[in-house]
């Protein structure tokens, strides 16, 4: 998988990137789908599943927890018929502005006309009037503040999505002057007011209710926390998990989408588990020229700190075009060369009419991408990065994958229980897939006993390099030579079988004998 390892740094011969991939070769970049109308039957969840979905997303600023359950149990459905894992994300709505239009009927504005923007639902949404559901606008904005509006998010598209100028302020209600014509569409619109601060919680009751009720019946693997702007919120958020009894294991990555969580960002990442960089609103908060700085600067960060970075909103054409654009498909790479661990995909696999393809196309262009990587550079970068004298587990992964680089291993097995250890190998962006055996440990809370392990499993499936693998129970992570021998062929079987391995090919070993971590390296034999 990676003996044919490029560097763009190093001249390469032009006729090469004609030269088909290897057919095995898959993208270690994961990517999140969301789930909606066009991609919620077994049969599509199926496909995307088998095109590289590894993480299902469920955005609940629309449909309800019925709705979404009926999504859920037709992927529980596909996973069991495509023996594929796959995670679950529920994504929270927070304190997301929307304009609502109960008629569905299509809003016709033009530009230079004026609308007033009023909290008001009972009024009908017309050209004139936008009914909005929040009541603090007029005291958070100001005349010549800027508001953007569009259905799902701003798409920058003068067709489909609009920006008005704050004019003047009336009581309640927010006088705007529209500065490029549009057709709005649907029943919800996204507003954003740039760079304003908005006074609502960023775990509201709604929030809140669907978490005790679908995510507890549901176990959910992660929670994306919308419009995250301080450090406080991922805390609150994770007390108030803490109290959901299976939810305390629940990651929480913070959605970056606005100036106020840039700004907060580094005490952000120390307290959440993962970060998603939410670009459709961050475009608009950050003047357009500044995006790309901050992509590269808040992925440095993460990766250095060993926490899964997503990047969103990458292939909007694809919601309506079977191809990416140049620039979206470059864009894609880039953030794979940045060190992104997963592709977030909102309204092309929601509400697009590719979603398959959409996929399959995003895993090939980061599998490309991986090729070029310069994991040299990233390695020894994270080891200085990481200073010394190191953590006894830092040492063991980065060791691992030290040794994986130099006697051109295929895979690194590591063996664990919390998931830990395998996340630190992975952190150090080895060039070949890491195989987590994530060992269950038996608890009880005095009632009843149960196992741990299928949390850690999925939890991994947003990292990048990390394939997770369930192990059987009676296979403790840290044992006697001999059960380890035995769960080891376990994992070295999966790995042929999906062609990962092969014979002759070599693997290192990172596991627990004892009290003591060992990294071995075994070659296989026909």
């Amino acid at each position: 998988m990676h003996s044919n390892h490029l560097l763009l740094e190093e001249p390469i011969r032009m006729a090469s990137i004609l030269e088909p991939s290897k057919a095995s070769f898959s993208a270690m970049t994961k990517i999140v789908g969301t789930l909606g109308p066009r991609s919620r039957s077994v049969e599509v969840i199926s496909a995307c599943l088998k095109a590289g979905m590894s993480v299902a997303r469920f955005d609940f600023s629309w449909g309800d927890a019925e709705y979404h359950q009926e999504t859920l149990e037709n992927l529980k459905a596909a996973i069991k018929s495509t023996k594929k894992l796959c995670a679950v994300m529920l994504d929270t709505v927070g304190p997301e502005l929307q304009v609502v239009n109960k008629s569905e009927k299509a809003i016709t504005l033009k530009a230079d006309d004026k609308v007033i923007l009023t909290p008001n639902q009972g009024q009908e949404a017309t050209s004139e009037v936008l009914p909005i559901n929040f009541s603090g606008l007029s005291k958070a904005v100001k005349q010549g503040d800027t508001i953007f509006i569009g259905q799902y998010l701003f798409t920058g598209s003068e067709t489909t999505s609009v920006w008005l100028e704050v004019d003047e302020v009336k009581s309640e209600d927010v006088v705007c002057v529209i500065k490029n014509s549009a057709t709005l569409a649907g029943s919800l619109f996204t507003l954003h007011a740039s760079q304003i601060h908005i006074d609502l919680p960023t775990l509201s009751n709604e929030d809140k209710q669907a978490i005790m009720t679908w995510g507890v019946q549901n176990k959910i693997d992660f929670i994306s926390l919308s419009y995250t702007r301080h450090a406080e919120d991922v805390r609150e958020a994770r007390e108030f998990l803490s109290k959901l009894g299976d939810l305390s294991q629940t990651q929480i990555f913070a959605k970056i989408e606005n100036v106020e969580g840039l700004t907060h960002f580094d005490e952000i990442l120390q307290e959440a588990d993962g970060i998603i960089l939410s670009r459709g609103n961050l475009g608009i908060d950050l003047p357009p020229e500044k995006v790309f700085l901050f992509q590269k600067s808040a992925v440095y960060k993460c990766n250095m700190a060993g926490k899964p970075a997503v990047v969103t909103r990458v292939v909007d054409s694809m919601t309506d075009n079977l191809r990416p654009t140049r620039a979206e498909a470059t864009d894609v790479a880039n953030a794979v060369l940045d060190g992104c661990d997963a592709i977030l995909l909102g309204a092309e696999t929601l509400r697009g009419l590719y979603p398959i393809e959409t996929i399959s196309t995003i895993g090939k262009i980061c599998a490309e991408a991986e090729k070029v990587s310069n994991q040299d550079q990233y390695f020894k970068k994270t080891v200085k990065y990481v200073g010394e004298p190191m953590s006894h587990l830092e040492s063991i992964a980065s060791s691992a994958v030290r040794a994986a680089i130099k006697v051109k291993a295929t895979v690194i097995i590591c063996f664990t229980s919390s998931g830990r250890a395998a996340r630190l190998i992975a952190k150090y962006r080895p060039t070949m897939p890491v195989l987590s055996v994530v060992i269950p440990r038996l608890k009880t809370n005095q009632l009843k006993w149960s196992f741990t392990g299928a949390f850690e499993a999925r939890q991994s499936l947003i990292v990048r390099g990390l394939f997770p693998l369930l192990a059987d129970p009676r296979h403790p992570a840290e044992s006697t030579n001999a059960t380890n021998e035995s769960v080891l062929k376990v994992a070295l079987d999966h790995g042929k079988a999906s062609g990962v391995i092969k014979s002759h090919d070599r693997v290192v070993v990172c596991q627990k004998v004892g009290d003591a971590s060992v990294v071995k390296i075994i070659e296989l034999e026909d």
